[in-house]
């Protein structure tokens, strides 16, 4: 064979390869191409838009107290019976047998003792019986004058005793004193903390939690939130599923919701989470969470 016809034969067979290399990449990128576009769509969390009850708060702390208390100096040696202590006492029980005279108990309430020995009361002859009523009790709270403008009675609060840190307990304010003290430059507010179980003990220490300017509103979860600069969306979910970037306007946070003022209904869906699986334009699967 002539060396011109090898050369010829060879540029045929280099062109073939290329040929053979687009046309196979083409071909691999078309399989490619219909294979995930049959993807399914990402499933999303999503939570239909419906109103929650949002409001403002003030944080304090106070000492709580008995609502009625009495207390009675006792001779052990004119006891004519026990006395039974941490019990519960209804109002005309008798509480004490003394030589000298029978005590009856002024109102229901739960049966104790000052101090845990005789040495702490200056004398080993003496008990001092106390009589506590705190199914209800009381707390003085110092809030800054600032707040003056909110504070008022039966304003609703919530409290927490760290002895049992998942509960709550409710209450309201009780009276607001009328003057600033000129010192502290704060109001002295008096609460009433609902106790049934009698959890809270008299001069426990509370957090008090006071709710102000309350209302119902529109409410999404702030993992629903995209932030870009000073503006907030979200992704509404349309017709057959296809989502939309939305931009909406917030007003307060109240335990992990936002309220809602401008963009959004009552009953839209919006993408609760998976807010990195998806954008705006795309077709998702909801999932419903209860």
């Amino acid at each position: 064979m002539k060396r011109s016809t090898k050369i010829t034969v060879g540029i045929i067979i280099f062109f073939l390869i290329i040929t053979i290399v687009v046309v196979g990449r083409y071909s691999v990128g078309l399989y490619f191409k219909k294979k995930f576009s049959k993807r399914p769509p990402p499933g999303v969390i999503v939570k239909i838009v419906s109103n929650k009850k949002f409001s403002q708060t003030l944080e304090s702390y106070c000492t709580s107290l008995s609502r009625k208390t009495i207390s009675y100096k006792i001779k052990k040696n004119e006891l004519l019976e026990p006395i039974k202590f941490n019990v519960n006492v209804n109002k005309g029980d008798i509480i004490v047998k003394l030589s000298s005279k029978i005590i009856v108990a002024p109102f229901s309430g739960i049966l104790g003792k000052r101090g845990i020995s005789g040495s702490s009361l200056g004398s080993e002859n003496t008990i001092i019986l106390t009589l506590d009523d705190s199914k209800k009790v009381l707390c003085d709270l110092k809030i800054p004058e600032v707040y003056a403008a909110i504070l008022k009675n039966n304003l609703k609060l919530e409290a927490k005793f760290s002895a049992y840190k998942n509960k709550t307990y409710e209450g309201v304010i009780q009276s607001v004193a009328s003057r600033v003290d000129a010192q502290t430059r704060s109001i002295l507010a008096r609460a009433q903390i609902s106790n049934e179980n009698y959890e809270i003990i008299p001069g426990s220490l509370l957090e008090i939690k006071i709710l102000y300017n309350e209302k119902n509103a529109l409410s999404v979860p702030d993992t629903s939130i995209m932030y870009e600069g000073s503006k907030k969306f979200i992704y509404k979910i349309l017709e057959s599923n296809v989502i939309k970037k939305t931009e909406i306007k917030t007003g307060v946070r109240s335990e992990g919701n936002l309220e809602v003022l401008e963009g959004l209904i009552e009953g839209d869906k919006i993408i609760a989470e998976g807010l990195t699986k998806v954008r705006s334009g795309m077709k998702v699967k909801p999932i419903i969470k209860p």
